[in-house]
């Protein structure tokens, strides 16, 4: 087993790409808080994975909000007497608006929960690695959408943002062997399009350009390996990378 007793915490883990993180995680001896607002998901998910060899324990909580990542940090530690893993997975998108049409709240929410929410948990994440002295490893769940125009100002902006914080934290703590990666996925099938507002038609009618050239429908799984390969030994060299995982998206 990769990941055997490493104590991770994993967001946005109740359905997609969080709950093919958890579940793959825990097959290879993590043990997982698993972090989301429903609690209904989250103890379906702990049930399903109870004779995996690691262990998961349903977290519920608003990532949005400074408390909860730090409280899920703090779970980790108090269940598995230490904290290896941070995943930032939780995210959402918005409506496809050009600056011109942004509304601020449409702004503040997806900066929220895309890059405030994550910074959070890094900082928390980084006082515990310094703290316990043996390094530490954080994967941020980014988007191709950082450096391609196939969403909305707000949320390539989130995105973008999340991956440089990424990028920042791999340099700043390079020497405490703390690493700090972005997966950048493309179109995977998930609920988050479930959960979209309803898209700017001036906006939809240029993000559509892009989204009109995706090769291939990823699966949550794909980004779930992803985050194993950086999670595990395997990857100790690896460090400040945004690595696309889109099907070859990005050459297009």
């Amino acid at each position: 087993m990769q990941l055997e007793k490493k104590s991770v915490v994993v967001t946005g883990a109740s359905a997609g790409m969080g709950r093919a993180i958890v579940e793959l995680f825990a097959q290879e001896g993590a043990n997982v808080i698993a972090v989301a607002r429903r609690q209904a998901l989250l103890e379906e998910l702990a049930a399903s994975l109870e004779d995996a060899p690691g262990k998961v324990i349903p977290f519920a909580g608003d990532t949005s909000l400074k408390e909860t990542n730090e409280a899920m940090i703090d779970k980790a530690i108090k269940e598995f007497g230490r904290f290896d893993v941070l995943i930032n997975n939780a995210g959402i998108m918005d409506d496809n608006t050009a600056i011109a049409d942004m509304t601020d709240e449409m702004l503040d929410r997806v900066m929220k929960v895309n890059t405030f929410g994550p910074m959070y948990a890094m900082r928390k994440a980084v006082q515990v690695f310094l703290e316990q002295g043996d390094g530490g490893n954080i994967i941020n769940v980014g988007s191709i959408g950082a450096i391609h125009n196939a969403a909305g100002v707000a949320y390539c902006a989130s995105k973008a943002a999340l991956t440089r914080v990424a990028q920042s934290t791999a340099y700043m703590y390079q020497e405490e062997e703390i690493r700090c990666n972005t997966i950048a996925p493309g179109a995977v099938a998930s609920d988050i399009a479930m959960a979209m507002p309803e898209s700017n038609e001036f906006g939809k009618s240029r993000t559509d350009k892009v989204v009109d050239l995706v090769p291939s429908m990823g699966m949550p799984e794909d980004i779930a390996a992803v985050a194993l390969f950086l999670a595990s030994d395997a990857s100790s060299f690896i460090n400040g990378v945004m690595l696309p995982v889109d099907g070859g998206w990005l050459s297009f």
